[in-house]
């Protein structure tokens, strides 16, 4: 002890010492040699939990959004259900005592400086996020939200920085938001949503995105540099090293030597020969005492026992084990010893025997169950070592679990295995002839000890019969043991130092060793020093957890006494917190007559076994030494005393000398093996004849590992002898003192610098854990995202926690570990009590959780993920260059060689051979001549969900029904020309017949889906808003749904008595329209097509008698559609292409329509097929969602499909308004191979709402191609084809050709989204379109003709700047396919990428969400769908959990993960949701802006938010 002004002394000569030696050319070593002598006087046990009191005062302003979590998966369990785990169990993760004491948080709620709301905020999310949810929950209160966010002032109109990038915010595309009013999503309350940008502020979710965003403001990465990258890369920032980063300056250090091995005159020349020896001439002297769990002894094994019974069981091995006549056994053979840590008896008469009969023993741990943590890595080492026999004991074979057989089973992974059961019964008596070959010691193997990498590998590593014995005669000599002393060991005897001392070198010095089990120190973590005190014990061989253990129960025994001990071996010494449990205890037990010189600290690794180990005084040994290193140095590999500042600082204590006659050298961890400098953090390295021979099989890394040859600075060999790697990170200190800092198992490299795992452990332990996780139970390994380490930690939460408490003992112990160690934390998940594996004798299978934790099967209860302070090497945000301009891009492709991506289809009037094109410009004339030419011809057949027809009608049936149509309209509607009707019909001929009655009436229809019975409450206001949006003067419907708009349900939904005219058609008069209604000129309006767009926006275009004549007209042609034709359809008859061909093209072309209505696919899957197969229809179309449908609902259902027959299928084309999905037509036409389908028939066609057919694929066009194309060029909106399952390819099928059968008429350009010029084609660009069935405009409810000006007229800015074309709002490009058709001409295809609207413009880049929720949804079995979105910059993934509730956290990390390895982005919120929440339109296509507006709303109700920091 000293005092305070001896203390102060020493702090002023430290200082005046430091400067006077800067002078000196020895700087560094002379430091460290005074350092190290003068910091013996220092206790330093708590340094650390006042460097982390500092660190947190650090924080007290920060505070980051608590995750929302459903309440079901907030209660994992009652608390009754748990039983209290393992708390003990650390038996290589036990930092509790290094940094001794606890801190005690100030509470949430009474920082002062924490404004109210936010206290509001963070106590309300812990709560069931479905709280606030007025859809789902009515009971809710919505106005607490409400009050909450009365003191938040957040600007709904700006969206605050992007606060990702560094970036200036940019400006929108020019593209104008096309609806006046946003659509409302199915199962969210219309009256929380917003108009125009839809986001409310008076939601829960957006106050935590705001506080998100505010962790956020103040990134903790270096500012980016400023420096061009070209377009087509994307490079991971590359970690430079730190300028100022502290570099080793002293000398190249020599290898060091120990002492000589000293010459013994009666040393046995093998171990078995000593074994012999005390056998025969001391056969009473006991051996080993083995205890119960009550610490009775219950048998003591002496000797002569022990020499008879391995005798016996070495000639029952050789001799009586027989297979096929033949000896089960040679010499050699390996041999598998299963016992248990309570049965060390058994296991040393296995081991001897074995020996004796020159096999091989290969001990293992028992496999309790067929999942057992590494059970199967355990069972690829005994398959490689060719082991087939299994020696255990009688009660062991019991207890192991069985087959129907009575068998022992065989375990996942395992060979097969005979068990052999060792107990006195089953042995043989031996011969008198017989005698075992007592060999010298030779190079052998002896036997093979098994060992677990930091992957989870389990390799073996061989020891032969020289090094067995070499090793036992250097602990001999270091430790001083003589004959008949007695030692008590509590280590596992299978393995490391338990093995060496109380089963190898005890008998070679006819010790008595006393083995205390681990179930004992469990019940009793007194027992050790209790048989050290009754047996007198000289020598103790414990770890640091044990030692601990017995400070926790010392309290209860004031009798003992541990004056016996010479020593007290510290088996896992060279652990950095080993020192304080080593202090402590003796300041405790010293006045029970431990004294300070007995502890000795050593040092060993699997492959070079023991390597150093502290000798007392009277064994010739220096004083002992502890140092303060910086931790910020030793992350660098430089040793630097602590000088100045107690924040990062790491006391490490030496663990003595090395071992007789061992060399041992320092060297650089990476590359080749060089020396490292005196003040240099290395792997130590030691040549002895004591070490491990090789890994069984293993030749290569055996060479790396067991023959290193350690080099100088000039590349010179040090030695002439291999050295062997140790594994453990050290250096050598004053007086040739080895200290260890870490091991490098532990290493964990994030950005150039180490860390090591368990000083990562160690620091958590400092944030008062007792009240929140298990001391024991937390785990710290690394995990490669983005190509760098990134550190998780787990942990055991206590049942009685909190989720408060526990969050914010998370928050406490991420900001510990970043002020302490300077690095962050990627993820920090908590897991219930008693659920992470667990390694054999106690403490975390570190590989087995890290396993759980990549596949997502490790269930935490709560998880914090922090990957915007973690990950600093994302590729540059993308600087775009405004000073280029139209014309100069143009004249880049040009000298580029690329030519400008433009083409157009064959002009439809040169095809025409009759004159019906120009003698019928109006469908109502179609019909009519067809009514009068062909009357009887059948032009609809509906189906219902049967397979029987519903409905027909001929050419003459729909004639006649649209005029008693139109008579309704002017006489019961008294409308007028030019008056817009809404047509409120499901899938049927009276849709069809409503919508001709409204041509013959010159009134305009308009096509709604109608409400959902059982579901008014969201389906009706959208009906309500297109009737409104629309101007419609009528209504037209059943007789049923009339009724369903005026019912009380409707009025809780909608305003009924705004309705206008509702007209029921079911019973109209039969009268005849005294005068068809005949346009005055073609582009007079023909219909109104509304749609709800895939970013939530309500759309209705105008299309002309023009263009609906030359559409029907290019259908016709493309599709060969004639009157003797029959096509099947199921698709939504109510807008784009689906309306075109369920009411318009059967009219104009005469060809016979199956309607198939895609509802009732519900109730019978295999409908539209069997109408197809039924009907034997060439040409059919169909939506994503039906082909999903029949593949998932018929992938099953064999004997269904047994009467389908789809050979007759030429065309099957999915009709839709996105990238062609490929893995799903693929799978669809790999599924539906064997019933006829050709793989060539389906297509894809594409549509938009400027034109709703642009590409049909055709019934005689070449294949369709695909390319595959670079996913980071195309962020940067280049175009670069790749091979094939190249890195980061996209495979992109063509949405149709131009120049063939795919596309008629219209041209195509690719321009630029802001400069409106021309591109070329290796740029993505807006596909641009000039059509005579383009639509004239979009019709909304406020006549802004400027809207429409934009897509409709659009020009190019450079080039033909004559030409009116139409934007799509669709990215995509055009390529020159290497396909001809029969003239010989070679075609463009268009390539649809995605909408413009929806891609997210992220670090200046431009992504797809298709692209992020398709690696999304491969991260896990359990995700079932995925949605992404932005708000405020931030990435939303919204994903379906299809399982357990208990997987939802799993989730988190995984996600995270996927989207930053594949797409260079950071998630900023995880949505988990049940299935179905993610709305999805009728054409199959994710409605992501109505996910957001309920998202911000708070009306997901979903299971988990985490909010990713």
């Amino acid at each position: 002890t000293c005092s305070t002004s001896q203390l102060s002394n020493w702090t002023g000569f430290r200082t005046k010492a430091i400067r006077a030696l800067m002078c000196s050319s020895d700087f560094v070593f002379e430091l460290l040699k005074v350092a190290f002598a003068l910091s013996v006087i220092l206790e330093r046990n708590y340094v650390h939990t006042e460097a982390v009191q500092a660190a947190l005062a650090k924080y007290k302003e920060r505070k980051m959004p608590m995750p929302s979590k459903r309440r079901s998966v907030l209660v994992h369990s009652s608390v009754e259900t748990y039983t209290p785990p393992d708390t003990s169990s650390a038996s290589e993760d036990e930092g509790s005592l290094r940094r001794q004491g606890r801190i005690t948080s100030t509470p949430f709620q009474s920082h002062s400086n924490v404004e109210p709301w936010l206290n509001r905020v963070i106590q309300g999310s812990s709560t069931s996020s479905s709280a606030s949810s007025t859809s789902s929950h009515p009971g809710g209160k919505p106005a607490a939200a409400s009050n909450l966010m009365a003191h938040i002032q957040l600007d709904n109109h700006s969206a605050p920085p992007d606060v990702t990038t560094g970036l200036v915010e940019h400006l929108h595309h020019e593209r104008p938001q096309v609806a006046s009013v946003r659509g409302v999503p199915r199962g969210y309350n219309s009256s929380i949503l917003e108009t125009g940008d839809g986001v409310p502020v008076n939601s829960r979710v957006s106050s935590k995105i705001q506080q998100l965003l505010n962790t956020l403001k103040r990134p903790k990465r270096p500012p980016l540099k400023e420096f061009f990258v070209d377009d087509f890369e994307e490079l991971l920032e590359v970690q430079q090293p730190d300028p100022n980063q502290p570099k080793p300056e002293g000398n190249q250090m020599n290898v060091l030597k120990g002492e000589p091995v000293g010459v013994v005159t009666n040393w046995p020349p093998s171990l078995l020969a000593a074994l012999q020896r005390w056998g025969t001439t001391q056969p009473k002297a006991p051996c080993l005492t083995a205890l119960d769990t009550t610490g009775k002894a219950v048998y003591t094994l002496t000797y002569g026992k022990l020499w008879s019974r391995s005798l016996k069981l070495a000639y029952t091995l050789l001799n009586k084990l027989t297979s096929r006549n033949e000896p089960l056994l040679k010499p050699g053979d390996r041999v598998a010893l299963v016992f248990p840590n309570s049965d060390p008896v058994m296991f040393m008469v296995a081991f001897y025997g074995c020996l004796l009969a020159e096999l091989i023993p290969v001990p293992i741990e028992v496999p309790l169950t067929r999942k057992d943590a590494g059970s199967q890595q355990i069972g690829f080492l005994l398959g490689s070592c060719g082991v087939t026999l299994a020696l255990t004991t009688d009660a062991c074979q019991k207890g192991l679990p069985k087959a129907q057989t009575g068998e022992v089973v065989t375990f996942k992974g395992w060979p097969r295995l005979i068990w052999f059961v060792i107990d006195g019964k089953h042995l043989a008596k031996p011969t008198k002839d017989w005698h075992p070959q007592l060999r010298d010691a030779s190079a052998e193997i002896a036997y093979i000890e098994y060992k677990t990498s930091k992957e989870g590998s389990t390799v073996g590593i061989t020891i032969s019969h020289a090094s067995m014995l070499a090793h036992c005669h250097a602990l001999t000599q270091a430790c001083g043991y003589s004959e008949a002393e007695t030692l008590t060991n509590v280590l596992d005897f299978k393995r490391d130092a338990g093995l060496w001392h109380g089963v190898l070198t005890s008998v070679m010095n006819r010790m008595h060793v006393i083995s205390i089990p681990y179930a004992l120190m469990k019940v009793n973590p007194l027992s050790w020093i209790q048989k050290v005190c009754s047996y007198k014990a000289r020598v103790a061989v414990v770890k640091s957890r044990d030692m601990h253990w017995s400070l926790l129960a010392q309290r209860d025994q004031r009798d003992v006494s541990l004056s016996s001990l010479r020593m007290l071996i510290v088996a896992d010494g060279a652990n950095p917190w080993s020192i304080s449990s080593c202090d402590a205890f003796l300041n405790v037990f010293q006045s029970r007559g431990l004294r300070p010189e007995v502890i000795c600290p050593c040092a060993s690794s699997s492959e070079a076994l023991t390597v150093a180990i502290r000798r007392p005084p009277e064994l010739g040994g220096p004083p002992p030494g502890k140092a303060v290193l910086s931790m910020n140095c030793l992350s660098y590999g430089v040793i630097r005393v602590d000088t100045e500042e107690k924040l990062s600082v790491l006391t490490v204590q030496d663990v003595g000398q090395i071992m007789p006659g061992a060399k041992v050298c320092v060297v650089k961890v990476d590359g080749t093996p060089y020396l490292c400098k005196a003040d240099e953090v290395g792997e130590i390295c030691v040549n002895s004849g004591t070490t491990g021979m090789a890994y069984f099989g293993l030749l290569g890394i055996t060479k790396n590992v067991f023959e290193a040859v350690p080099v100088t600075a000039t590349g010179v060999p040090v030695s002439d002898q291999p050295f062997t790697r140790t594994g453990l990170l050290g250096f050598v200190g004053p007086d040739y003192l080895v200290f260890v800092v870490g091991k490098l198992d532990g290493l964990i490299t994030v950005s150039g610098r180490r860390h090591n795992a368990d000083d990562v452990v160690a620091t958590a332990l400092a944030v008062e854990p007792m009240k929140f996780v298990y001391r024991g139970r937390i785990a710290v390994f690394s995990v490669t995202v983005l190509h760098d380490d990134r550190i998780v930690l787990v942990a055991e939460q206590r049942p009685d926690a909190s989720e408060e408490d526990s969050f914010q003992w998370m928050s406490r112990v991420l900001q510990a570990i970043d002020s302490i160690h300077q690095v962050g934390v990627y993820c920090l998940a908590l897991v219930p009590a008693n659920t992470l594996p667990k390694a054999p004798l106690g403490g975390i299978h570190i590989s087995e959780t890290k396993q759980r934790f990549l596949e997502g099967a490790l269930h935490p209860c709560n998880v914090l993920m922090c990957p915007h302070t973690c990950v600093t090497n994302l590729p540059k945000p993308r600087q775009k260059q405004p000073d280029v301009g139209p014309a100069s891009m143009i004249v880049g492709n040009l000298v580029a060689g690329k030519r400008i991506a433009q083409a157009s289809g064959r002009d439809v009037t040169q095809l025409e051979d009759n004159d019906q094109a120009r003698k019928f410009l109006y469908l109502a004339d179609v019909l009519q001549w067809r009514a009068q030419t062909t009357p009887d011809h059948p032009l609809f057949l509906l189906l219902n969900s049967k397979g029987t027809v519903a409905s027909t009608a001929s050419c003459m049936q729909l004639h006649k029904r649209a005029e008693r149509v139109a008579v309704a309209l002017i006489e019961k509607g008294r409308l007028n020309v030019g008056d817009h009707v809404a047509l409120v019909y499901p899938p049927g001929v009276d849709l069809i017949a409503t919508f001709y009655g409204c041509l013959y009436a010159g009134c305009i229809p308009i096509t709604v889906r109608p409400p959902h019975p059982q579901n008014l409450a969201t389906t009706l206001p959208t009906v309500k808003m297109i009737v409104e949006v629309s101007k419609s003067a009528c209504i037209l419907t059943t007789q049923v749904i009339t009724k369903l708009l005026k019912s009380k349900e409707a009025a809780a939904a909608v305003d009924i008595k705004t309705w206008p005219t509702i007209l029921d058609t079911d019973d109209m008069p039969k009268k005849k329209l005294a005068n068809i209604f005949r346009p005055t000129s073609p582009d007079m309006l023909a219909y109104l097509d509304f749609s709800v767009s895939t970013t939530g926006i309500l759309a209705g275009v105008k299309m002309s008698h023009a263009a609906t004549s030359a559409l029907c007209r290019s259908i016709k042609l493309q599709c060969e559609l004639y009157p003797s034709r029959q096509i099947a359809i199921c698709l939504d008859p109510y807008c784009g292409l689906g309306f075109a061909l369920w009411c318009l093209c059967s009219v104009y072309s005469g060809h016979q329509s199956i309607l198939v209505p895609p509802l009732e696919l519900e109730s019978n899957v295999s409908l539209w097929l069997s109408a197809v197969s039924q009907y034997k229809v060439r040409v059919t179309f169909c939506s994503y969602s039906v082909m999903e449908m029949c593949t998932k609902g018929l992938g099953t259902q064999t004997d269904m499909l047994r009467v389908i027959n789809l050979s007759c299928v030429r065309t099957c084309m999915v009709v839709a308004e996105e990238r062609p999905r490929i893995a799903l037509t693929q799978s669809f036409s790999k599924l539906f191979k064997d019933l006829g389908l050709s793989a060539r028939a389906v297509s894809t066609t594409f549509g938009c709402r400027v034109n709703v057919a642009i590409c049909l694929q055709g019934t005689a066009g070449p294949d369709p191609t695909t390319v595959y194309v670079d996913m980071r060029a195309l962020r940067h909106d280049r175009v670069r084809l790749v091979e094939r399952g190249s890195p980061h390819s996209l495979p992109l099928m063509e949405s149709g050709k131009v120049r063939v059968r795919a596309i008629f008429f219209p041209h195509f350009i690719i321009a630029h989204t802001e400069t409106k010029g021309p591109l070329g084609d290796s740029h993505l660009g807006e596909i641009w379109v000039s059509s005579p069935h383009n639509a004239t405009g979009y019709y909304t409810v406020y006549g802004e003709e400027a809207l429409h000006a934009d897509h409709f007229t659009a020009r190019l800015s450079f080039g033909d700047t004559q030409t009116i074309w139409a934007r799509t709002g669709y990215l995509g490009f055009l390529r020159r396919t290497e396909l001809t058709d029969a003239s010989g001409e070679r075609h463009d295809a268009l390539y649809v990428v995605g909408s413009l609207d929806e891609t997210l413009e992220l670090r200046g880049m431009r992504y797809h969400p298709i692209d992020i929720e398709t690696s999304v949804i491969r991260a896990h079995k359990s995700i079932a769908e995925c949605a992404v979105f932005t708000w405020t910059n931030l990435l939303v993934v919204v994903v379906e959990l299809e399982g357990s509730e208990q997987e939802a956290l799993d989730l988190v990390a995984l996600v995270t993960n996927v989207v930053l390895e594949e797409h260079y982005l950071i998630v900023g919120v995880v949505v988990i949701v049940d299935p179905g929440v993610i709305p999805i339109n009728s054409r199959g296509e994710k409605q992501r802006m109505h996910l957001r507006d309920g998202f911000l709303a708070d009306q997901l109700d979903p299971i988990y938010v985490a909010y990713n920091m």
